[in-house]
């Protein structure tokens, strides 16, 4: 990367500072206040959410003034002080991810494991994507008894492991996979699609869905209908008079609901298991989804995983491989889907609890992260297990752009973070 910034009225040319900054700024520090943004942004999400359901965080949200006032112009050039605030960053994000889940799990229960149906049932239809539980239930109680049926997308998918939410018998199942496929899905879906929060993809000239779909909340297309307040009666109005959806039996059933609760209520079994060598290793897979060439990787590697591992998948990167039998170990299920990518927050749960149970830290866990990357949400986990200290970090399919060479060496000579390279050889070094 080159250093870019056009903050103040020195700018280089009238135009940015594009090798180091007219103050003094270099393209270390320039990374690394754009990885601090781009972490915050990532924190913004998980506490609009936990806002929406009454909970917040006192520490989290001081320390957003404090760290945008830390990327203002010359107030900081110290290096080490910027490594230390992005650490920080991945620390807030921690505390905001527990709250999150702590709200999700007081309002809507405990999640269980849920296996759900991908086809559809026939009559009209309502497709809701996005991560917003809240905009799902009200949707449901508002549905119920309608005759409109209602289907999750994309990180919507976990909402069927919370019983205060499944209770409703018309969320009949999910429909389709991750984001970036969704102008093609909802192209073959007939009935009224309902947009929750970001990753949603702006209408072109030839989405034919453009006259109905609805946008939740600080969620906006142009050409989509505004829902500001959780008032559905147009959109259920509009899904009545749609084409019916046929019925069709799907193709497969996607397994979800492996929260961390359901996860360690299985412990005693799951540290059996790894000492009579029946569970050698456990590898997470997932983060974000994307349309780039190369993340077939993800695909790839979770097929090629031994026989004798569990995979722990979180966020839409699951999509990959959520569709395929990977059986089970003794019972306990080779793909444990954790959940949305706030869900996380299970992953360090089970983490800091097998290493409880077995006397260690967490790098010493027969445990590898293999992170696929693509918005901030993705940069502030990171920064999460950065924090904690987690070592070994492979993430893909390419480096991000706002990271200087610099930086990254930093981070892999501090945490081992690396690229990943291919399924083959990164097995190879992590298996021996």
């Amino acid at each position: 990367m080159s250093m870019f910034c056009r903050q103040c009225e020195q700018t280089a040319g009238g135009t940015g500072c594009t090798k180091v900054g007219v103050c003094g700024k270099n393209e270390d520090i320039a990374s690394l206040q754009d990885t601090l943004v781009f972490g915050l942004k990532g924190i913004s999400a998980y506490a609009h959410h936990a806002r929406e359901l009454g909970a917040r965080d006192e520490q989290v949200d001081a320390f957003m003034h404090d760290a945008l006032f830390f990327t203002l112009t010359n107030v900081n050039f110290s290096l080490e002080r910027h490594i230390e605030m992005v650490l920080k960053c991945g620390e807030m994000n921690l505390r905001i991810m527990e709250v999150l889940d702590n709200a999700h799990v007081t309002r809507f229960g405990s999640p269980a494991p849920a296996q759900v149906f991908t086809g559809t049932k026939a009559g009209p239809g309502i497709v809701i994507t996005g991560h917003d539980l809240l905009d799902l239930e009200e949707l449901l109680k508002q549905t119920e008894g309608t005759g409109v049926n209602v289907y999750t997308h994309g990180e919507m998918l976990p909402a069927h492991s919370y019983p205060e939410l499944r209770k409703y018998k018309h969320l009949i199942g999910n429909f389709g996979t991750a984001w970036q496929n969704q102008r093609t899905e909802f192209e073959n879906f007939s009935g009224a699609i309902l947009v929750t929060t970001n990753c949603v993809m702006p209408l072109t000239d030839k989405c034919s869905y453009g006259d109905r779909i609805y946008m939740r909340n600080i969620t906006g297309l142009q050409g989509g209908k505004q829902i500001l307040d959780r008032d559905f009666s147009e959109i259920i109005a509009h899904a009545k008079s749609l084409p019916a959806l046929p019925e069709t039996a799907g193709d497969y059933t996607i397994a979800t609901g492996f929260h961390h609760s359901v996860i360690l209520s299985l412990a005693d079994k799951v540290v059996e298991a790894v000492k009579a060598g029946k569970i050698k290793r456990f590898f997470l897979i997932g983060g974000c989804d994307g349309a780039k060439p190369g993340r077939n990787y993800y695909t790839e590697i979770a097929q090629k995983v031994p026989k004798d591992c569990v995979i722990l998948t979180v966020a839409c990167g699951k999509y990959r491989f959520n569709n395929l039998d990977f059986g089970d170990i003794d019972g306990i299920p080779r793909l444990l889907d954790l959940g949305q990518c706030n869900n996380a927050f299970s992953g360090i749960q089970v983490a800091v609890a097998l290493a409880k149970a077995f006397n260690c830290g967490v790098n010493d866990l027969p445990l590898s992260f293999v992170l696929s990357w693509y918005e901030q949400k993705a940069v502030a986990i990171l920064l999460t297990l950065l924090h904690l200290g987690v070592k070994n970090i492979r993430i893909g399919p390419t480096p991000p752009a706002f990271i200087s060479p610099n930086v990254f060496k930093v981070l892999n000579e501090s945490f081992g973070l690396q690229l990943i390279t291919t399924p083959d050889e990164d097995l190879k070094a992590i298996l021996g």
